[in-house]
């Protein structure tokens, strides 16, 4: 029994932050009436120099924001000395 409700009560966090769109599972203990807010993507770009871009990377995991891993490698601009970097990340709109 207590394998069972550990199951189900991963799979309720794991809805939680998925969203019940992302899973192919029913919806545990939501009423139908009050569903799940609804995810979006959002999209965070740093451009400038290399060194300043990184800086920027850095300071954001320091702070707890983002993870260096979670940003696209840098990606060279039309502009010479100068890259972007991208972040898309999922935010909850209620």
């Amino acid at each position: 029994m207590a394998q069972e409700e550990e199951f189900v009560q991963n799979q309720s966090q794991l809805q939680q932050y998925l969203g019940s769109e992302n899973l192919n599972i029913p919806a545990l203990n939501q009423p139908a009436q009050n569903p799940l807010p609804k995810r979006e993507p959002i999209k965070h770009i740093l451009i400038g120099s290399s060194k300043a871009v990184t800086s920027t990377i850095h300071y954001l995991q320091v702070i707890g924001y983002a993870s260096i891993g979670d940003w696209s490698l840098l990606i060279p601009t039309s502009n010479s000395d100068e890259v972007m970097s991208i972040l898309i990340r999922q935010i909850l709109m209620q």
